[in-house]
């Protein structure tokens, strides 16, 4: 029997800063689905229904740089059919709705613990926290939501002399979230991880794919993480023919297709669609292997 998605809305609080982080929460669930529109996206779900399954192993999605969790909706959703609760958080200060730190050492700073954020308000919440399995949590991210995964689970980042206040290479404070299992990386962001060293205490295994057409984080990008991590085995990386920066998001709605917004474009003769199959089939298999570290 096919298993519906549920979905719904909360927030967590950021102390740090005094703010709300917006989560986006989908889930495994049984009652009927219909038709929401979360902004311009459109979507099938059973809006707040309750959770249906047990066990469930959790991932939270880190959007790209002025990006919104919807736009790995279709991912989350995947997922949630398939027994995962996925929870998407909007970067506060690096979103869609306020990009007010793009380019700095603070945005660098708070994604991370965004992140681990969410993961803190989907393991206390009432209804989810007895339906997860704490043994089993990952992390997705597209872009600098890569820096922010790797961030997470145990690189040690260096921010530029073009994001500090005082023009000086500074250490990112990130904290290591060792709840995190094993992550997965959709065209990768990672040039504060050039350092030497930087990636050496990340041994989450990582799965990872590049657009063989992304001009703006191309291969340089993933070559920083396959000679960076200590065993490269634990890497599952492919380049993705034809595939541009913007492939690994969900199609964009009809009225945001257009050349003028990037984000719904890809290189001539790329079937967003069919490959958002493959992509969908290819992260749940990896997950669905996600073992605690010893």
């Amino acid at each position: 029997m096919r298993i519906n998605v549920g979905c719904r809305l909360t927030t967590v609080k950021d102390q740090a800063k005094n703010q709300q982080i917006p989560i986006v929460v989908f889930y495994p669930a049984n009652h009927p689905e219909q038709t929401e529109m979360f902004g311009p996206y459109s979507i099938d779900v059973a809006k707040n229904a309750p959770v249906a399954s047990e066990n469930c192993p959790l991932v939270v999605i880190s959007h790209g740089n002025g990006g919104s969790p919807w736009v790995h909706r279709g991912l989350a959703a995947y997922l949630a059919q398939n027994d995962f609760i996925v929870g998407l958080p909007e970067h506060i200060g690096n979103s869609r709705s306020d990009n007010s730190l793009e380019g700095t050492i603070a945005n660098l700073e708070n994604r991370p613990r965004q992140l681990s954020l969410c993961i803190d308000a989907l393991i206390s919440d009432v209804e989810l926290k007895p339906r997860i399995d704490l043994k089993r949590i990952g992390a997705i991210g597209h872009s600098i939501g890569a820096y922010t995964a790797l961030a997470i689970v145990g690189g040690r980042p260096k921010a530029g002399p073009h994001e500090t206040p005082d023009g000086a290479t500074r250490n990112v404070a990130v904290h290591h979230d060792k709840r995190i299992q094993a992550v997965a990386l959709l065209a990768p962001a990672t040039p504060w991880f050039r350092a030497p060293g930087a990636l050496a205490e990340v041994t989450a295994p990582i799965f990872m794919r590049t657009g063989a057409m992304d001009t703006i984080t191309d291969g340089f990008h993933s070559d920083i993480v396959l000679n960076g991590v200590s065993d490269k085995s634990a890497i599952d990386h492919k380049t993705v023919d034809n595939a541009g920066h913007f492939s690994f998001q969900s199609p964009f709605p009809e009225q945001m297709t257009q050349p003028g917004f990037p984000p719904s474009q890809d290189p001539i003769g790329f079937d967003r669609p069919a490959y958002q199959k493959i992509l969908h089939q290819e992260v749940l298999e990896f997950f669905q292997k996600m073992v605690p570290h010893r």
